[in-house]
């Protein structure tokens, strides 16, 4: 059964919400797992991919937007739309998206990240709730204020 973890973050900004999610994603990847990233929309999308070249000086994290060229070649993809069903897919995914996607338990593990932002709040309550009702274990991890 896919085991889902949230992320619950002090901050109330998207942008140390999308931080946290290239720390993340760099960690998942460490540990040799293919991610996938769901943003909420295009646009996050491609700020994602921006930022996982940025949020840190030494990162490398090898990763492409779905439909692009290199998606099939990385071990990190980045997407708004449904995954397609054709291929392996990848192990873990880092929901950024208000809703659970429904193509979820195709994974492995499902991270889930939290701040303090009232809309965000309130979807991943709902969220969370969705997750237990369906019998999913749900793992909490509170973390500290986050730097950059």
């Amino acid at each position: 059964m896919t085991q889902v973890d949230f992320y619950i973050l002090p901050d109330t900004t998207l942008e140390a919400r999308l931080n946290f999610a290239c720390r993340l994603a760099e960690t998942i990847y460490r540990k040799g797992y293919r991610l996938h990233l769901h943003a909420a929309e295009e646009t996050m999308a491609r700020e994602l991919d921006d930022r996982l070249w940025t949020f840190r000086a030494d990162a490398y994290v090898p990763h492409a937007v779905l439909g692009s060229d290199l998606a099939d070649d990385v071990p990190v993809t980045i997407g708004w739309q449904d995954l397609p069903m054709d291929g392996e897919p990848p192990q873990a995914l880092l929901n950024l998206h208000p809703a659970i996607p429904e193509w979820f338990s195709r994974f492995e593990r499902v991270a889930e990240i939290i701040n303090q932002h009232q809309d965000v709040l309130t979807a991943k309550r709902e969220c969370w709730q969705t997750y237990k009702q369906r019998g999913y274990r749900v793992t909490p991890h509170k973390l500290k204020g986050q730097a950059g």
